[in-house]
């Protein structure tokens, strides 16, 4: 694994080909108070950059550029709330995406046991290491320690994009997960306008 540290934006010229990886770090789980820190990304050859946005200005625009590619993939797990903090703090869509924790809801349906870390241990047989997950990703400089977990946790997506795939085509679900997928945009925009726990499709 090698990780790359880029302050304020991505470098112009990197090739992530048809699909990249994407995660965020924040300074917590509100997507209107707690602000976008840090965007890591990697095109699954055991690369990953790990960008810590300038919070003064948010002007990154080689990233914005990447994210709202409509000819890349962006592949993500939980994309519901990486999508929200990318419109509410970058100001692009983040699309198109293909989810991995709703796939794995889609089809591994023999578990409730969706996270990340469980998803990877039965698909790929890899263990991650969670210990800096809830650490001050608005410190000034990342620690070693930030950078390797912000990596780990998009060095293994296209592994895991590729596999639920196949577990959601064997069942007949890849429809149903795209249209879930196309959604995505539209369910960020309900959690930013003050929906986030309501099912607006509910009688009641």
């Amino acid at each position: 694994m090698t990780v790359h540290y880029h302050k304020g934006d991505l470098p112009a010229g990197i090739d992530f080909g048809k699909a990249v990886a994407v995660d965020t770090e924040t300074l917590g789980l509100s997507l209107t108070r707690d602000m976008l820190c840090v965007v890591q990304l990697s095109s699954g050859d055991g690369n990953a950059h790990v960008v810590q946005m300038d919070r003064s200005s948010y002007d990154c625009p080689n990233l914005k550029a990447l994210l709202s590619d409509p000819s890349i993939e962006k592949i993500l797990h939980f994309a519901r709330f990486d999508v929200a903090m990318v419109e509410n703090y970058l100001g692009v869509t983040l699309a198109p995406v293909f989810c991995t924790k709703i796939a794995s809801k889609l089809c591994r349906t023999y578990t409730d046991r969706h996270g990340l870390k469980d998803v990877t241990r039965e698909l790929l047989g890899i263990n991650m290491d969670k210990q800096q997950q809830s650490s001050d990703w608005g410190a000034a400089e990342l620690s070693p320690a930030q950078l390797d977990y912000a990596a780990s946790d998009v060095l293994h997506l296209h592994a895991l994009r590729d596999r639920l795939t196949e577990m959601l085509e064997r069942e007949n679900r890849m429809e149903l997960a795209r249209a879930c997928f196309d959604f995505l945009p539209t369910r960020a925009r309900l959690d930013l306008a003050g929906w986030p726990e309501t099912d607006i499709f509910a009688h009641s």
